[in-house]
């Protein structure tokens, strides 16, 4: 309605998909000359583990502005990110991975990639600023 042209570029993933993506990344930091260790290690703050990603529960959409369709951090700046970031929790949705909280979520900045948490929880959780990690820790809950 508000004229926007979002695009899900991702959402449920096999095993097998997920295992292509994490070994296609670990390949890339084994290419750079990283050990096989780091470069799982490096992998893994980009691209879930096969069988911790939250696409493999079917929580989780990578949702990208249509005429900007890559997944790095420019997609902030579009209009389809800032208006899902102020509005997806109106529809019981979080940004899984917001900037600033890498270190609790062990996972990189990720402005496209939200997960399902329901409405009261959705709102909790960004009325208050935090991340999913950071919201269980606070109501003892756990994934």
């Amino acid at each position: 309605a508000a004229g926007y042209e979002p695009l899900i570029c991702s959402s449920y993933r096999a095993w097998d998909k997920q295992t292509e993506l994490f070994q296609k990344k670990v390949q890339s930091y084994l290419d750079q000359g990283y050990t096989h260790a780091e470069a799982e290690d490096q992998a893994s703050f980009w691209v879930a583990r096969p069988g911790t990603s939250e696409h493999q529960t079917g929580l989780a959409v990578d949702i990208v502005d249509q005429n900007y369709q890559l997944l790095d951090e420019k997609q902030e700046n579009t209009p389809v990110q800032q208006w899902l970031m102020a509005h997806c929790d109106e529809y019981g949705f979080i940004l899984r991975y917001p900037t600033g909280k890498s270190e609790i979520t062990g996972i990189g900045y990720e402005p496209w990639h939200y997960r399902y948490m329901g409405l009261d929880a959705a709102m909790e959780i960004v009325e208050q600023g935090l991340c999913l990690e950071e919201y269980l820790d606070s109501t003892g809950k756990t994934t």
